[in-house]
């Protein structure tokens, strides 16, 4: 996740000038005719002052996730306010503009600057103070979470979700997995009436600025309207969905094998609690239940890490030695000496990995309570990926300081992971030869349950808060809409009753931290259209699910090209002069699955696709 790009939201959006009505006080100034001159200089001054105050926000939100205390908390929503408020000031004055006709890259700025709050302040000082202590406080509430079990031996344990999800990882008893589940799940409850009224605060803003509801604002981010946008999401899921199909019957009849159809139906939604992650996302942990028969993958990934003595530190240097080998400049020292790698053990912490840019130039971190998995070795070069794509806009212009869209900036890493084949763990020594071709099966079904896996939770957790934001789902109905939607999509069930007394969406960082979703949604869709599109500048012509492009400077041009461009330009430019394409398409992630895919439909004959 890119922290930075959160608190700023300076969004990949070029939407229709807004439509807001300014404040009485301001209305006067709007018959003035403005000249470009003056937009220029209001432009300069917009950019100096955010500038400076994202940075201070920046510092203070970086203290108040690695060392939750009720002052960092306190001292983080100060600055966020600060800030934000000074984006809501900006976005309004600058109404005044709107007739103007202006240079190509000074109206860009303009529309940016309308676009670029994720949780849009009321105009209110006093609801702008109340909304920033909300979205700060849910998440530092959400990073001090931690399940009591009942006492063993008389001594009760005390679980936070790292140690959670190791067990989620590592268990196969149902029970045992049902307990961790449930337990991560209650931290939530309290958080629901604060994103009540955070829900409110947020859309009042939003109207403030022209929009239907925050939600809209959202999706205006994208080159289109927000109808427009939704359409495209869903067009791209029909594009997957019978992959996804395809894979859920097949882990379903797997884990029906493990746990008895009892558990387990064998054509219904699969329980929450059995997949090895505490939401469902991603299921590659429970691939040695899931893996053919005749495995012949050859390697696991962290045991190979664990044989050689890697240790958290070290994988983020495998995932820089990966960037450098591309061409790009090494991680600055103060990388090293500032990011938190691991869990520190004397203070309660965000532990939900994120990438930041603390000052727009080479303050680049990463917060991550990392551990020794083949899990978190992913993790990293997602992360990474963000840093180094921050580095490489440093010299864009304040508001052109971020991806081309949001999706962008969360593929970057992962477009590298794809790259982590048999072949590049043979050259940085971490495997003594690559498994031949019989091994692709198993290759491709690990991968799948992490990257397909995904795809309609990617999908559904914004889907979910749309409709919460437009009025669609009332606050009466939030947990039965979110079940409503992860069935609809992911064909997931609830491993126990559920009611409006719980509130399962914001046991999801994202959902308690106010962080938009469809951004991975849209990576999962990107990195294999950039995996596609470098590996054939690399000059490989083989199946794309073996191809690695460590080590090619030809490929790492075109990529530090994308970078380079941040967000100066509409993302259908800057995926054309990366791609070809101007369009989001899975067609690449369809060709990289379509071995797996064949083979997932001849186990499946004879039994139910679909629930």
């Amino acid at each position: 996740m890119n922290r930075n790009v959160y608190l700023v939201a300076l969004l990949a959006a070029l939407g229709s000038p807004v439509a807001a009505t300014a404040p009485a006080s301001a209305a006067p100034r709007l018959a003035f005719v403005q000249s470009v001159a003056e937009a220029q200089k209001f432009m300069q001054r917009a950019e100096g002052e955010l500038a400076e105050l994202n940075v201070k926000a920046n510092r203070a939100s970086w203290v108040g996730a690695t060392y939750i205390t009720d002052d960092t908390e306190a001292l983080s929503a100060d600055a966020q306010t600060n800030l934000n408020s000074a984006i809501q000031r900006f976005a309004i004055e600058a109404k005044r503009f709107d007739n103007l006709q202006m240079p190509p890259e000074l109206a860009r700025k303009f529309k940016l600057l309308k676009l670029n709050l994720i949780a849009p302040p009321p105009s209110d000082s006093k609801e702008q103070q109340e909304l920033t202590r909300l979205t700060v406080g849910m998440e530092s509430e959400y990073g001090k979470g931690t399940y009591c079990r009942s006492p063993v031996d008389g001594k009760q344990e005390c679980l936070q979700l790292n140690d959670l999800e190791r067990i989620l990882r590592t268990s196969r008893d149902p029970k045992e997995l049902l307990d961790v589940w449930q337990g991560w799940h209650q931290i939530a409850r309290p958080l629901r009436p604060r994103y009540e009224r955070f829900v409110q605060l947020s859309n009042k803003g939003a109207r403030e600025l022209g929009f239907a509801d925050t939600g809209a604002m959202w999706r205006s981010n994208y080159d289109m309207s927000p109808a427009q946008f939704s359409a495209e999401v869903e067009r791209l899921w029909q594009q997957v969905r019978p992959l996804y199909l395809s894979l859920h019957a097949y882990v379903r009849t797997k884990l029906g094998e493990q746990y008895g159809t009892q558990l387990v139906p064998a054509d219904g939604p699969i329980p929450a609690h059995l997949l090895g992650n505490m939401w469902a996302q991603e299921w590659g942990n429970i691939y040695p239940l899931a893996a053919p028969a005749n495995d012949q993958r050859g390697y696991d990934l962290t045991q190979l890490l664990t044989a050689k003595k890697v240790d958290e530190r070290e994988m983020f240097r495998y995932g820089e030695r990966f960037f450098t080998s591309l061409g790009f400049a090494p991680l600055p020292k103060t990388f090293w000496e500032r990011s938190m790698l691991t869990k520190p053990r004397d203070r309660d912490v965000v532990c939900h990995a994120s990438a930041w840019d603390i000052d727009n130039l080479d303050d680049v971190r990463i917060k991550m309570c990392a551990e020794v998995t083949d899990s978190d070795f992913v993790t990293i070069h997602h992360e990474l990926g963000h840093n180094f794509y921050q580095r490489a806009y440093k010299t864009q212009p304040p508001l052109f300081q971020n991806s081309a869209n949001d999706g962008f900036h969360e593929a970057v890493g992962d477009t590298i992971a794809l790259s982590v084949t048999p072949d590049y763990l043979v050259k940085v020594g971490l495997l003594g030869k690559a498994p031949g071709p019989e091994s692709d099966t198993g290759f491709l079904l690990k991968q799948a349950l992490d990257k397909v896996a995904f795809l309609p939770f990617g999908l559904l957790i914004d889907q979910w808060r749309w409709k919460v934001f437009s009025g669609e789902t009332q606050p009466k109905d939030y947990n039965k809409s979110w079940w409503e939607l992860r069935e609809r999509y992911q064909g997931i069930a609830p491993p126990l009753a559920r009611s409006e007394a719980d509130f399962d969406p914001a046991a999801k960082y994202h959902v308690a931290a106010n962080t938009p979703y469809i951004r991975y949604f849209l990576a999962r869709i990107l990195q294999f259209q950039f995996h596609r599109a470098l590996c054939r500048e690399a000059g490989y012509t083989g199946p794309l699910h073996r191809c690695s492009i460590y080590a090619n400077r030809a490929a790492g041009t075109k990529l530090a090209a994308m970078l380079a461009a941040g967000q100066s330009q509409p993302w259908p430019d800057t995926l054309y002069a990366m791609t070809g394409e101007r369009q989001m398409d899975a067609s690449a992630m369809l060709d990289y699955f379509a071995p797996l895919k064949s083979w997932l439909d001849a186990q499946n004959q004879g039994k139910k696709v679909g629930w």
